[in-house]
């Protein structure tokens, strides 16, 4: 089982936002997950940013994959370092 932290969207249609979750990589994005680990809320301005630092340094810990979206709201957050530029 491969595990990936990601997006899952959440919210009406028009107003969405996002929770940051721990998830099997093999479920829908808005299925099942194995833990919350903060939410994002872009339509909030600005852009409202909740993340369990502690949570997500254990996912890490293990091992997880990262999406994205995911990476860049991390790296924003300060909880994650930029890989360096390739070339």
């Amino acid at each position: 089982m491969a595990v990936k932290i990601r997006l899952a969207r959440m919210g009406a249609k028009k107003k969405p936002f996002y929770r940051l979750v721990a998830a099997d990589s093999e479920s829908p994005r808005d299925g099942r997950f194995l833990e919350i680990l903060g939410h994002y809320d872009p339509m909030k301005d600005p852009a409202e940013v909740t993340i369990h630092s502690d949570k997500v340094n254990r996912w890490l810990e293990k091992g997880v994959q990262i999406t994205e979206a995911a990476k860049s709201l991390l790296v924003k957050e300060g909880l994650l370092k930029t890989p360096p530029a390739a070339g």
